[in-house]
């Protein structure tokens, strides 16, 4: 399951995102945003997570908890919407 994690403290990492949600399961990948000019974080990030039960759990146990002093919003991330351009 991926999930989105929002609120993130500027200062936060792969890492320690990583760090966080394997305390309540597997975690396979863990990507804060970076804007891709200034490589500074964007304060939102994604988590994979094999198991939907542990997913769960960490939703449950972090969505509001205090995080790197800022409060988490993490739930289920939604399907990436195609953005508009120019289609070729």
């Amino acid at each position: 399951m991926r999930l989105y994690v929002g609120n993130l403290a500027y200062s936060t990492t792969d890492e320690r995102l990583a760090e966080v949600f394997g305390q309540h399961g597997d975690v396979t990948d863990a990507k804060v945003i970076v804007d891709r000019d200034t490589g500074r974080s964007k304060g939102f990030g994604f988590v994979e997570m094999p198991d939907d039960n542990q997913a769960n759990e960490a939703i449950r146990a972090l969505d509001g908890a205090e995080v790197d002093g800022r409060s988490l919003r993490v739930n289920e991330a939604m399907p990436q919407e195609r953005r508009g351009g120019p289609r070729f």
